[in-house]
């Protein structure tokens, strides 16, 4: 008889080696998100972010081009930029080396006195970008595959649910500090096996926890469901007739870090993480989106629902889990690996840690 898969050791989400290895050649390699395309309406508007150690900024220059470079002066290494602003040029602040929006050099003091000195060579370092209806995402290897290979299928499938997508503008962030490893989070993010008894609100306002189901696509967990039978039920007004997924719930987890989730109704909301300083932290955002007064309502009364359960909920349990990988007694056990998926199926699981160890395990 074959003996059932068991679950990763618990070494994955305690040691910092695999931590520093997975910033190195996991969380550098793949796509990450970035922030909104709202943010960087204007030229010369821009904003900062960190992926995988390394400070970024995101910018759009004089021509309406989105641009993204690492945040750091091609002289002798000062960050250009802080926070979110907008600019005319960019200029360091440490010996105001001055480039143009599109990260050309264009003066510094004195350089021109300096025998071959050809500014036309200087530019900042640029990152790979993507826009992915309105929500930018970056990626340190200039030679990984495009979204649409990670993910196939994902950009369309979104826009279907969310006709309106490129009108929604942010309107709630939630931030939340887990005290857990980031897998840890995720993992628990995508399976619904524990939802009936640790998420009430969710499993009984939001959806119809019979009819969930999570499947791989590409490095994408697609989750689907459908949302209660009696409307009554639900905790917030849909309108049926709006869309004919109106009454469905779907998300998409794009691996390793980030998902789209539409709640019934067509209210798309997503969830992304970043690392914290320590293997043991990690950084969880709720972000809420609307585009017009009616949405509007609708998405800030969900962040707080959704703040008060699912999310406080969720705290409460991979920090546990986080205590339990580190216990002596700890060893790990078969994942419930149902032939026919469903709810209460661990596969979304299986795959999530087979992209972890042939992330990690090249390098241990």
């Amino acid at each position: 008889m074959t003996e059932p898969l068991k679950s990763l050791d618990a070494r994955y989400y305690v040691d910092p080696a695999i931590f520093a290895i997975e910033k190195q050649h996991l969380l550098a390699t793949t796509w990450q998100f970035a922030g909104h395309e709202s943010q960087v309406k204007n030229p010369g508007d821009y904003f900062t972010f960190s992926i995988a150690g390394e400070n970024l900024f995101c910018i759009r220059d004089r021509e309406g081009n989105l641009n993204c470079f690492y945040n750091v002066c091609q002289h002798r290494a000062h960050e250009l930029v802080e926070g979110e602003g907008n600019a005319r040029l960019l200029i360091c602040p440490y010996h105001t080396w001055t480039y143009e929006l599109s990260g050309e050099l264009r003066m510094g003091p004195n350089v021109l006195s300096t025998p071959g000195f050809d500014r036309s060579k200087i530019c900042l370092t640029s990152v790979r970008l993507e826009n992915f209806h309105g929500f930018l995402f970056v990626n340190l290897d200039n030679d990984a595959k495009p979204m649409d290979e990670w993910f196939p299928g994902a950009r369309e499938e979104l826009a279907s649910y969310v006709p309106n997508i490129l009108d929604l503008t942010p309107v709630e962030y939630v931030e939340v500090f887990e005290k857990t490893n980031w897998k840890v989070s995720v993992e628990n993010y995508s399976e619904c096996y524990h939802c009936s008894r640790n998420h009430p609100t969710f499993a009984n306002g939001v959806i119809k926890p019979s009819t969930y189901d999570i499947q791989p696509q590409g490095y994408c967990l697609r989750h689907t469901t459908e949302c209660q039978d009696d409307l009554s039920d639900m905790t917030y007004e849909i309108d049926l007739e709006s869309n004919d997924k109106a009454g469905k719930y779907s998300s998409w987890f794009l691996w390793p870090m980030f998902s789209f989730q539409v709640y019934p109704g067509n209210v798309l909301n997503t969830y992304h993480w970043r690392v914290g300083d320590a293997v043991d932290e990690v950084i969880m955002y709720r972000g809420w989106y609307a585009f017009d007064e009616k949405s509007e309502a609708i998405a800030r009364q969900l962040a707080v629902q959704d703040r008060d359960t699912t999310v406080a909920e969720d705290i409460r349990l991979v920090e546990s889990i986080q205590r339990g990988m580190n216990s002596r007694g700890y060893k790990p056990g078969p994942l419930v690996l149902d032939p026919n998926g469903g709810v209460n199926s661990e596969h979304s699981i299986k795959a999530l840690q087979e992209w972890t160890k042939e992330a990690v395990d090249q390098h241990l």
